[in-house]
């Protein structure tokens, strides 16, 4: 589904990912892990268009998608969920359901029903502005907002950072459903512990910009959780 090949990124004079390796099986949940600091939410940001790389590739599907512009990525079946939602706090519930539809072909510019099944507090405050929402129907409303373009990878970054633990555990849910049931791929920036093992199929490890374990979740063992988790 994603592949990352030879990928390296600076920030100015600081060199913050170092020929990074890293693939993406289609159909799984592959959770990327590290302490903070490490690139993680760098390398999504690459991946996004939203920094651009000093070298290597970033293929999607079997195309090289390094050199697109931010804006086109998600046509080509990338939903994003950024850290801190980042949702539009004046703009209702419905309005910025509708800011992903443009991006749907033409005769299908409509709000998936699908989605207010997953969420269907949303369908109750569907005209209650965003910023009235509390944090964790926020991220239920930054998730639903990347499903509405209908991507083939979706990639979250730290969702259940800052929410109410029955809301976590909602957000878990959902994205097995969406996972297991509904086939999607997900990319996943992680740090519960017990929330990645319950979600993730895969995982991979960051340390200062480079990938030093990845496999099955069955894989990530105590050794490497006290080298490269615990704080």
């Amino acid at each position: 589904m994603l592949e990352i090949k030879g990928l390296n990124q600076f920030y100015g004079e600081s060199h913050t990912l170092w020929d990074l390796e890293l693939t993406i099986p289609e159909g799984q949940c592959t959770v990327l892990m590290g302490r903070n600091g490490v690139g993680k939410t760098t390398l999504l940001q690459c991946v996004m268009g939203l920094l651009p790389i000093d070298s290597g590739e970033i293929v999607l599907k079997g195309r090289d998608i390094s050199l697109l512009p931010a804006e086109s990525r998600p046509r080509h079946g990338i939903g994003y969920v950024p850290q801190g939602r980042q949702i539009f706090s004046l703009l209702t519930v419905e309005e910025n359901l509708q800011i992903g539809l443009p991006i749907r072909s033409k005769g299908d510019r409509i709000i998936p029903e699908y989605i207010y099944d997953l969420f269907p507090v949303l369908r109750q405050m569907l005209h209650r502005r965003g910023g009235d929402l509390s944090g964790g129907q926020q991220q239920q409303l930054a998730i639903a907002r990347a499903l509405v373009v209908n991507p083939t990878l979706l990639i979250l970054d730290e969702p259940t950072e800052g929410i109410q633990p029955n809301i976590v555990q909602e957000i878990g849910d959902i994205i097995r459903k969406l996972n297991r049931e509904l086939g999607l791929t997900v990319l996943l920036v992680e740090q519960k512990l017990p929330f990645a093992r319950k979600v993730g199929d895969n995982f991979c490890l960051l340390d200062r910009g480079r990938v030093v374990a990845n496999g099955d979740m069955e894989q990530l063992s105590e050794q490497l959780i006290r080298e490269y988790l615990t704080v």
